[in-house]
């Protein structure tokens, strides 16, 4: 079996290609930089520029499946330019994929894309399934919308889509994780906001898995990407200056301080979700990290 997967050298594209690799699946991978191509019988890369349309028509032959995980960060200033910079680096690479499928003869049964927990609106009290039909009425909810519908695409080619809403993911290096560990190693950790947020989080290890299993098992539909025990921000927080040997002796950050600090982009830490996962659980998908403090233990 053969996958394609761009942003395979990102956070999750690069577990993912492991654990295929592991697997005995073979990863053929699209890079905008012609350096990080490799030339493996298992592992190969291809160039591919979306700005100017341009792919090699190479990378889907023998491929079954492709996974979609390419996308500029959100994690970063939220200037007009880079907003649209954030909604293009899916859609684009999307319609890209496209294209080339609809212009050449290929075995592709099934498109898997990521997706966010972002969409849902924010809320301290509801418990958020896949058929959710409310959007969040604000950035994030505009990009998994079109990211989603970039994705349904694929239907009109006869593929099978699985969109897998990503939740917060923690790893050792890169993701939100890393990003919240800064203050607290400098004794400078402090909840954000009310405290009360919603973090649906989940280890690399099982949002990996998760594709792997989407992969292994052509899923379809939507699924939640998060663990079975979702905690607040000051759990999440407290449990993680714990695991660092530190303390939380800082007042919360006010929400109007972060609103000044980072502007529309202060939604993605002061949101509010609440998922389940008993979607991808009933559907055979078994979590190695279900306990926030092991996960953390796990990557600190």
């Amino acid at each position: 079996m053969r996958v394609l997967i761009t942003g395979a050298t990102g956070l999750i594209g690069s577990k993912l290609s492991s654990l295929c690799r592991e697997e005995g699946i073979k990863v053929n991978y699209l890079t905008t930089s012609k350096s990080k191509i490799e030339n493996k019988e298992d592992y190969q890369g291809f160039f591919w520029d979306p700005k100017n349309d341009v792919i090699e028509a190479g990378c889907i032959k023998d491929v079954h499946t492709i996974v979609h995980l390419a996308g500029a960060g959100i994690a970063e200033p939220w200037t007009e330019s880079y907003k649209n910079t954030i909604i293009k680096s899916r859609t684009r690479t999307a319609a890209l994929l496209h294209k080339t499928l609809k212009e050449n003869s290929n075995q592709v049964e099934n498109f898997i894309s990521a997706s966010a927990i972002g969409v849902y609106p924010s809320s301290l009290e509801k418990l958020y399934f896949e058929d959710e039909s409310e959007v969040a009425d604000n950035f994030v909810g505009e990009v998994v919308r079109k990211w989603e519908a970039a994705a349904d695409e694929f239907e009109s080619l006869g593929l099978d889509v699985a969109k897998i809403r990503v939740g917060l993911v923690l790893a050792e290096n890169g993701g939100m994780l890393e990003k919240i560990k800064k203050p607290i190693s400098l004794n400078m950790g402090a909840a954000l906001g009310s405290g009360k947020q919603w973090q649906s989080w989940i280890h690399i290890e099982d949002l990996a898995g998760i594709f792997l299993y989407a992969i292994k098992n052509h899923l379809t539909g939507i699924y939640n990407a998060v663990a079975p025990n979702p905690v607040t921000n000051k759990v999440l927080t407290k449990d993680l200056a714990k695991q660092m040997g530190k303390s939380v002796w800082l007042p919360n950050v006010p929400s109007f301080a972060l609103k000044a600090l980072l502007g529309e982009m202060s939604q993605i830490v002061l949101s509010s979700q609440l998922v389940s996962n008993k979607k991808i659980e009933s559907a055979g998908y078994n979590f190695k990290y279900t306990n926030l403090s092991r996960a953390l233990g796990d990557l600190t």
